[in-house]
């Protein structure tokens, strides 16, 4: 027999209870009956029912337990950002630092092109000049060949 039967049992013995004259809403009932078929419910209570009243009575062990785990994952969640956030601010100032010395770099080869740009013409203009004087040596010299001597 299932519970709703055992109930519409219950509510049958309690429709056909007798009433004495003049006693208002009070009745007389086969209270062996209405005890045995209480009894019956208990026996047939699902299994369900049970579990759900052992949760119910450990419901605060169980919330307790997801509200740790809740404040476990939240901390977990917070110091995994301040990662990236420190991770992210250690790129951002290694990028910084390789612009700057990037930057020093173009910088200093400009000057190192420059010097040397300034070197070379120095020197070829001394080679120049040298050979400009050694030119003017070689005409002189063979125009003092081409002279007749005079003795």
């Amino acid at each position: 027999m299932t519970i709703e039967e055992i109930l519409e049992e219950m509510e049958d013995l309690l429709e056909k209870a007798w009433s004495p004259p003049l006693s208002g809403r009070h009745s007389f009932v086969d209270v062996e009956k209405i005890m045995e078929l209480c009894n019956d419910i208990r026996l047939n209570l699902p299994g369900e029912i049970r579990q759900a009243r052992a949760i119910v009575a450990d419901r605060g062990d169980i919330l307790s337990g997801a509200k740790k785990e809740a404040e476990m994952i939240v901390r977990k969640a917070e110091t995994r950002a301040q990662q990236l956030v420190s991770e992210d601010r250690i790129t951002k100032e290694a990028q910084q630092k390789a612009a700057e010395i990037l930057q020093n770099a173009n910088v200093r080869a400009k000057e190192m092109r420059q010097t040397a740009i300034e070197f070379s013409d120095s020197y070829m203009k001394k080679t120049e000049e040298a050979l400009a004087a050694a030119v003017g040596e070689i005409k002189g010299a063979r125009q003092a060949l081409k002279k007749p001597k005079e003795n």
